[in-house]
């Protein structure tokens, strides 16, 4: 996604991501007035336990008119107080930023907060109109037009698809649920055929729970339709490095492979899984390994599963913090992350597919997309622990 040619995402980088990722947060102001995309944000709060000696998480606020997008979550820690999880701007310079600067397609929502992504995480590639606007995709014998909406910096960088359809779609039935130990928020996107631009309709139900020990999010996606679709879902996590010394950050990655990208401009898989025993790319350890200077955008697979779930660990001992990510559904065969070392975030891109899933590169592999029939579901769902090493 990174090396898109959006020029403001560049100049925003310089301004709002070194506070956003500010170890002592404070709390988002009154938010009667914002509206991002003519939808207002919806916010969860909880207090900590007094004399809490254990990390809790304190909020959450999500943005239905952006597919329900995370804008920021909150957690207290002991002897730090409340700390940003995510790196991002503030409510009301994500909504001038949202609302004022983007793209059609709504791609500054996934270079900020948590972004969902549907029916396609990662890039799609395919034959482009002769205005470079839109590609064609091909699926089991049938076509698809997709927004071609991202492009490398170097010179003959290919235009592709990346990041789904639903970075501007409007939730519905948005039903708040709060309660002292934290609370639910709950909503429909009925996201149709996407004008045309998918192979059938689809309805996502967004379920996300916070409490003291977890953010936890679920999202049901249904063929609503009267054709088969391939589907895929999958998020866009930016997580802060609150201590800003990315290089003794560790992460730990339970993936024995990496797909092999052609460069880290196009980031496109050539079709070749390696090993990640006794490379740079081998993040397994219980304990992680230090980022160091060390650039990722890699998708990693082959992953192991502790108790059925895929447990990533971002951990920043100079900060005594951590975020644990526990993918939950089997349907999570790859798990895709950014760390640029310039930057104190991570992203951790819990997803169903590798990336290109219909790519000829992959012959007849399965590259992660669900075939749903007409009135089948698939249910992705991801948890968020916090961790204090």
């Amino acid at each position: 996604m990174k090396r898109s040619q959006v020029a403001v995402y560049a100049l925003l980088l310089t301004g709002w991501l070194s506070a956003a990722c500010a170890p002592f947060a404070v709390a988002q102001g009154p938010q009667s007035a914002v509206r991002i995309n003519g939808e207002a944000p919806v916010t969860l709060r909880r207090t900590h336990t007094p004399d809490a000696t254990k990390p809790e998480f304190t909020g959450i606020t999500v943005m239905p008119g952006r597919g329900m997008e995370v804008q920021q979550i909150t957690a207290w820690f002991p002897g730090k107080g409340e700390m940003h999880v995510l790196a991002s701007p503030d409510l009301k310079q994500t909504a001038s930023m949202l609302n004022n600067r983007d793209t059609a397609n709504g791609d500054l929502g996934y270079r900020l907060g948590a972004a969902f992504l549907f029916p396609y995480p990662n890039r799609i590639r395919g034959k482009l109109s002769s205005d470079g606007k839109m590609l064609t995709a091909v699926w089991n014998g049938r076509s698809v037009t997709l927004p071609a909406n991202n492009v490398g910096a170097h010179p003959g960088a290919e235009r592709h698809a990346m990041h789904g359809l639903i970075l501007k779609g409007k939730v519905t039935d948005v039903r708040v649920t709060r309660t002292a130990a934290g609370g639910t928020i709950t909503g429909i996107l009925h996201c149709g055929d996407f004008g045309g631009h998918w192979f059938s309709s689809s309805d996502l139900s967004y379920t996300i729970t916070l409490t003291a020990t977890n953010v936890e999010v679920s999202i049901a996606a249904k063929n609503v339709g009267n054709a088969s679709e391939p589907v895929a879902l999958g998020w866009h996590p930016y997580f802060a490095l609150p201590s800003k010394d990315r290089k003794q950050v560790r992460l730990h990655i339970p993936g024995s492979v990496l797909t092999v990208v052609d460069n880290y401009d196009n980031v496109f898989p050539t079709g070749k899984l390696m090993p990640v025993a006794g490379t740079a790319y081998d993040f397994q350890a219980p304990d992680g390994k230090a980022l160091g200077g060390q650039f990722l955008d890699d998708n990693f697979s082959s992953l192991e599963r502790t108790k059925g779930a895929v447990v990533v660990k971002v951990l920043d001992p100079a900060a005594h913090y951590g975020v644990e990510i526990d993918g939950l559904s089997p349907e999570i065969r790859t798990v895709q992350v950014y760390a640029p070392p310039t930057q104190n975030f991570v992203a951790v891109e819990d997803q169903y597919n590798f990336g290109d899933p219909f790519g000829k590169e992959w012959g007849t592999m399965n590259t992660g997309m669900v075939t749903l029939a007409p009135g089948k579901s698939t249910q992705w769902r991801v948890r968020l622990g916090l961790l204090q090493p």
